[in-house]
């Protein structure tokens, strides 16, 4: 718990959110001294920065993720999004997988169904010059928890996407505030931002895009032609 002096200094150093870039950001938990904030805008929980990993502390995490691109269990899990997108996308479509990390199963799983796809990781595909482009789909999976300044990237998303293009995303929905503290999405020391549907449906409103959840912790944002 904060005293009243400690709440008047959190609430003065909370910031805006970071997702909607409206309102700003309130005391929500403090769990292993780590400090997470809520918005009343879009629902949107947020570690604290003052919390977040250095930028070699989190590579070096995700240098640890073993995303095979033959493994047959992880194509599984990502066919909740790939499978939607592929029965939406027209011959000829192109895609980017945005944060495909060191092994970019997904791109693959569209590349073999005959629709290529330009990567782009911070840490691992760093090539900008795909973001320069446009594309009928784009996919971010496993990455918008990782955020520091989503509202960007959300913004970027759609100057990416092509007026009928779809972005297709996963991350698990923060739901039951009172499992939050052993929540296995919150130990994930790289996890700083967490979504609710009501974060989703708010960034639909936002752009303009028409908002699908095809699958549990799926989004597709369609915009609109």
């Amino acid at each position: 718990m904060y005293s009243g002096s400690e709440e008047l200094l959190v609430n003065k150093i909370s910031g805006i959110c970071p997702v909607c870039e409206l309102s700003a950001l309130e005391p929500f938990r403090e769990v292993e001294q780590k400090r997470y904030l809520r918005c009343g805008n879009c629902q949107a929980t947020v570690m604290a920065p003052e919390c977040r990993l250095t930028p070699d502390e989190e590579c070096a995490v995700y240098q640890l993720h073993d995303n095979d691109p033959d493994d047959a269990g992880y194509r599984r899990f990502l066919s909740k999004l790939a499978d939607p997108i592929l029965a939406a996308l027209p011959e000829g479509a192109a895609g980017l997988d945005f944060g495909c990390g060191p092994g970019p199963a997904l791109a693959a799983m569209f590349e073999e169904a005959g629709f290529p796809v330009a990567l782009y990781d911070l840490f691992f595909y760093p090539e900008s010059a795909v973001l320069e482009q446009r594309y009928d789909f784009v996919t971010c999976t496993e990455v918008v928890e990782h955020l520091f300044e989503p509202a960007k990237v959300f913004a970027q998303f759609d100057r990416l996407l092509k007026p009928g293009g779809v972005l297709g995303v996963m991350t698990c929905f923060q739901t039951d505030d009172d499992r939050f503290d052993n929540w296995h999405y919150r130990r994930d020391p790289t996890h700083v931002v967490f979504y609710r549907q009501a974060t989703f449906e708010w960034l639909a409103v936002r752009y303009g895009w028409h908002l699908e959840i095809p699958a549990k912790d799926a989004v597709l944002l369609h915009k609109p032609i």
